[in-house]
């Protein structure tokens, strides 16, 4: 489940990035900048400096307390945290419930990736790339997805950067191309949106920056990478890593997609502009390559969501509630199966092709960051954080954002789902942890392990001993000699 905590720094920095990018980056941050021009670059500026902010912010601290708490799993992190099992009741169904519309997205984006590339009907290739990611995500743990990920990292900055100097080269580069989006509509070149659309909305604007810079510390696929990690130190030189990293990678899709705009204009399918820009400007070789990168993308985050669905539903609901005598190897299996039946579902629902994968993405990453970003933060910044705190800040957190876009308020409110969130949700943990204090405060274990959290120094034998060693190969790790 967390490989041992031995992962390394570019590792962790790399598995961290392309998990949250996702086949999103590819599909929809093009379709967005194809439809709204340089309105998009709210999401982007969030996106390149929401990897370091998150292992600057919880990375160190996570990984430290998760270890002296004995968490397996980031849900599990929770409760051990705030001692209830509503909280992990809670915590692990707003997770496999959300965690499974975000793998839809990335099963329908490689579905449509390979249609467009192999010629292939849409349930022949969405069957095949939902086949072979359920495939090494079941037959391996959190190592294989953390490796595989690195490696698809990679492959993704030389694919998009292919497409990207091709697409400057074809129009002439940035200047010209803006000079010609601008004969066409001077609007795309706005910060507001096509039409204007936006104009003056901060509420919105700062919603869309917050999706992709703060939301980050609320999923729980993403900070997993933090309990990792081979030592709390792993932080600083991944924060680093990361960075350059989303310099490179971040901005590029958006780009392509305002560049698409001249390069492909009326294509039926925004979702296939970077798609189409590809087939138009690169030989078959090529676009094979840059086709990989996308696949790679989606298969990032797909492993990630999956492996981390199938580890919250056998651990934190089947063992906690249902089978706590369960071995290691049934949870597993129990892993496993959870795994294939999502994939399963996934496919079935994904051939009826739901909303569009930036709708799906949006949505999704608003609800669970609104849900976890005060828990998490708190859990490792504030001693008063207790748990009718985190109880009441997952519930409006999550309620709000959920009602906020299913009742599409940010047209008339002009203030977006992921601010009305995050602020609800804050607000929560504040109010009620302050309210409850003396009748629920926070036990004296979890402050120590907070102030030993805080040190940079190895963690103490004392502390090491009050760990959960449940699962033989997690505790050959971490026993202390």
């Amino acid at each position: 489940m967390l490989g041992g905590r031995q992962v390394g720094p570019l590792v962790t920095a790399l598995t961290l990035q392309s998990t949250s990018m996702s086949g999103y980056m590819f599909l929809g941050a093009g379709s967005l900048s194809y439809t709204q021009g340089y309105w998009s670059y709210w999401f982007a500026a969030g996106d390149i400096g929401g990897g370091v902010l998150n292992l600057s912010v919880i990375g160190r601290r996570m990984r430290k307390l998760s270890q002296l708490l004995g968490a397996l799993t980031s849900i599990e992190y929770l409760e051990k945290r705030y001692p209830s099992r509503w909280v992990r009741m809670i915590g692990a169904s707003l997770s496999v419930f959300l965690l499974f519309f975000y793998v839809l997205a990335q099963f329908i984006a490689g579905g449509k990736g390979l249609e467009m590339v192999t010629g292939l009907p849409y349930a022949w290739s969405l069957l095949i790339a939902v086949a072979v990611i359920i495939m090494y995500t079941f037959m391996g743990g959190y190592a294989a997805v953390a490796y595989t990920d690195l490696v698809q990292a990679l492959i993704m900055v030389v694919g998009v950067m292919w497409v990207l100097f091709a697409a400057l080269d074809h129009v002439g580069g940035p200047v010209a191309a803006h000079a010609a989006l601008a004969e066409l509509d001077p609007t795309l070149l706005s910060i507001w949106g096509r039409g204007l659309e936006n104009e003056g909305q901060w509420g919105i604007v700062v919603g869309a920056f917050f999706v992709f810079s703060i939301g980050y510390m609320g999923w729980p696929h993403v900070v997993t990478r933090h309990m990792a990690m081979s030592s709390p130190l792993t932080a600083r030189k991944a924060g680093v890593y990361s960075t350059i990293w989303n310099l490179m990678f971040v901005t590029a899709p958006y780009f392509i997609g305002l560049l698409a705009i001249l390069i492909v204009p009326n294509i039926a399918d925004p979702e296939m502009a970077i798609f189409a820009t590809a087939e138009a400007l690169l030989p078959p070789a090529v676009v094979g390559i840059v086709m990989a990168a996308i696949m790679a993308a989606i298969m990032s985050t797909a492993d990630s969501l999956l492996l981390q669905t199938g580890s919250i539903a056998s651990r934190d609901i089947y063992q906690r509630f249902i089978n706590p005598d369960m071995s290691e190897r049934q949870m597993v299996w129990v892993s496993r199966l959870i795994v294939l039946v999502m994939g399963t579902c996934g496919y079935a629902i994904a051939l009826l092709q739901p909303p569009g994968i930036f709708t799906i993405v949006i949505f999704t990453t608003t609800v669970l960051g609104s849900a976890f970003l005060p828990a998490y933060v708190a859990a490792v910044w504030w001693k008063k954080a207790n748990t009718p705190g985190a109880i009441a800040s997952m519930l409006m957190g999550a309620g709000s954002s959920f009602l906020w876009e299913l009742l599409d308020m940010s047209a008339s409110t002009g203030l977006h789902p992921m601010l009305v969130g995050v602020v609800c949700s804050c607000v929560s943990m504040v109010s009620v942890s302050l309210l409850t204090q003396q009748r629920y405060p926070v036990p004296d274990y979890i402050l120590e392990a907070m102030d030993e959290s805080a040190s940079l120094r190895a963690l103490p034998a004392h502390l090491l001993n009050k760990q959960d060693f449940s699962l033989s190969g997690e505790a050959k790790q971490l026993r202390p000699a």
